[in-house]
C-alpha cells in the first residue's frame, strides 16, 4: 500500500471519529459565527455620516474590515447646459467625494482606486487636472471611461475605495 492511500485511510476513520465526539459541528459553528459578526461589523452612513435606514437604497459611504467604499457622486447640475464645464463639475464632485471619504475616516491620500465616468471623453484632460489637485502626495489606481449619460445633468460621476486612516 502506498503511503497516499494510508494518509487517506488516517484522514476518513480521523473525520469519522471527530464527527462522531461531534467536532466537526463546533467547528462550523464557529466559522458560521464568524461570518455573522463580519456582518455587523460593516456600517452604512449617509452624506451625514449617519447610520442608513432601512428606506435607504444606496449608501454613500460603506466602511467594511479598514476600507471605505464610495458611491458614484455627481455634480448634479442645475444651471443651463451652455455653463457646464468639466472643470467646475470635477470641482463640484472632488470636494463631494473628499467629504465622503473623510466621513468613512480616510484622507484622500488614503483613497487606494478611484472610478471616473465621463460623459465625453474629450473632457479628460479637464477632469484629469483638476482631479490631480486633489492628489498631491501622487494619486490613486484609476480607471476612467466614457459613458452615454450620467443622472442630475453632470459631465461626471466618481465613485472611489479608500483605507480608513490610523490614527
Amino acid at each position: 500500500m502506498n503511503s497516499s492511500s494510508t494518509r487517506r485511510a488516517f484522514a476518513v476513520r480521523f473525520g469519522s471519529i471527530l464527527s462522531a465526539l461531534g467536532i466537526t459541528a463546533v467547528g462550523v459553528a464557529s466559522r458560521a459565527s464568524a461570518k455573522s459578526s463580519d456582518a455587523g461589523n460593516i456600517r452604512k452612513l449617509n452624506g451625514e455620516g449617519k447610520p442608513g435606514t432601512e428606506k435607504d437604497v444606496i449608501m454613500p459611504v460603506v466602511i467594511h474590515n479598514g476600507v471605505v467604499y464610495v458611491s458614484g457622486i455627481g455634480a448634479h447640475d442645475s444651471t443651463p447646459q451652455s455653463e457646464w464645464t468639466i472643470e467646475a463639475h470635477t470641482t463640484n464632485v472632488m470636494d463631494k467625494l473628499k467629504k465622503m471619504v473623510e466621513i468613512g475616516g480616510g484622507t484622500m491620500d488614503t483613497v487606494l482606486q478611484a472610478n471616473v465616468f465621463l460623459t465625453n471623453i474629450q473632457h479628460w484632460d479637464g477632469m484629469h487636472k483638476v482631479f490631480a489637485t486633489y492628489f498631491p502626495h501622487g494619486g490613486p489606481a484609476r480607471t476612467t471611461v466614457a459613458v452615454a449619460a450620467l443622472p442630475g445633468n453632470s459631465l461626471v460621476e466618481i465613485n472611489c475605495i479608500a483605507a480608513v486612516a490610523h490614527k
